[in-house]
Parts: structure tokens; C-alpha cells; sequence
């Protein structure tokens, strides 16, 4: 005998039922049931949701793209939720009501647009400086990748001395800092002596 747990409209909590019969309806079921508690026998319409396009804004560093994302037109979604979409991570950073007001969290079926980040990688913005000469780059890493003043890391193949972090808030000579609080680092050739 198979069991569910539903909620009875007789007792109106939810107690166990008897599966008493299956019948398939479009893409779902309506399901005969027998409340174990009070013996009464109603159908559960079981149905898949329904689809809706959410117009979502993916942003990965300085680039953005427009896309549309099919969402089940029930599920609620937050800000800070992360979701896969063309194999990369993305965390929602902004909701739009129809009314176009920023909420924390929607109904699939009640947002008007969508914004979200890649969350899977960090963009940081580096400086190399070699005497008189600088140039500006970036690299890609994971946003928890710590990098730490007076280390040396390797870009295009050569060797570099963190010198100073900017984290957006003000330029550190000292310390750690991880990729996703980095707007910059500033690098210049391992054998130059600086005084701090």
C-alpha cells in the first residue's frame, strides 16, 4: 500500500493517506486519496508549474548581456540566490516588482527584471609598474583567493611583487585581502626594494 502525507480538508492538518488510484491528466496526475484519520477519500490535481521568462541581467566584471531565463512561475526568488546558467554561476543582486520597486524576494511569476553577477570568478584589476612604466591589466580568479602584500605571483608569464592592495576603501601595504574585496592590485618587479 503506497502512503503520502497531504493535508486532509476534513481534519485539516496534514496526516497520512492511502494511494487509492492514479490517473494521468496532461503532464500531471489526479491522485485518489484516503485520509488514514478520518477515512475520507478526495483527489489531489497534481500539475507541473508553468513556465515563465524571467528578463535577467548577467554581469561578468565590466561586460553585461541581457538574457531570458525560464523559471517555474511559483518559485520564489531572493536576493543573494545563486543560479547556473550557460555553465556559469550567478548570484541575484536586484528584483524588480511590475510596478519596476527593488524587493528582496518575488515570486517568479511577479518580476518585471532581474540583475545578477557572476559569482564563480572575480575580475581584479591589476597595475604593473617597472621604474617609469606601468600598464594596466586584469585577471581572472575565484572570488576566495586570498592575495597578500609582499607576495609574488606570475602574470603573462613573469614575476611580479604585490606592492599594495586597493580594496576600494582605501590602499593597503599590508596584509590579505581575498579576490572579491579587490578593486586593484598594484604590482611592481620582485627585486625592487620599497620602503614602507
Amino acid at each position: 500500500m503506497d502512503e503520502v502525507t497531504y493535508e486532509c480538508p476534513e481534519c485539516g492538518i496534514d496526516t497520512f493517506h492511502e494511494i487509492i488510484k492514479r490517473t494521468e491528466k496532461g503532464d500531471g496526475e489526479d491522485v485518489l486519496i484516503r485520509c488514514s484519520e478520518c477515512e475520507k477519500v478526495h483527489t489531489v490535481m497534481l500539475r507541473p508549474p508553468k513556465i515563465v521568462i524571467v528578463k535577467t541581467t548577467l554581469s561578468d566584471g565590466r561586460e553585461s548581456r541581457n538574457v531570458e531565463i525560464e523559471v517555474d512561475e511559483d518559485e520564489e526568488i531572493s536576493r543573494g540566490d545563486v543560479f547556473e546558467h550557460g555553465g556559469n554561476y550567478w548570484t541575484v543582486t536586484r528584483l524588480d516588482d511590475p510596478s519596476s520597486r527593488s524587493q528582496e524576494s518575488l515570486l517568479a511569476s511577479n518580476i518585471l527584471s532581474m540583475w545578477a553577477t557572476r559569482s564563480d570568478k572575480t575580475v581584479v584589476g591589476i597595475t604593473m609598474t617597472d621604474g617609469e612604466f606601468s600598464e594596466s591589466s586584469k585577471i581572472d580568479c575565484e572570488p576566495e583567493k586570498i592575495f597578500s602584500c609582499g607576495s609574488i605571483i606570475f602574470v603573462a608569464g613573469n614575476k611580479w611583487r604585490i606592492r599594495a592592495i586597493h580594496t576600494g576603501k582605501g590602499r593597503t601595504l599590508t596584509g590579505s585581502r581575498y579576490a572579491h574585496e579587490i578593486r586593484r592590485i598594484y604590482l611592481h618587479p620582485p627585486d625592487k626594494i620599497y620602503d614602507t
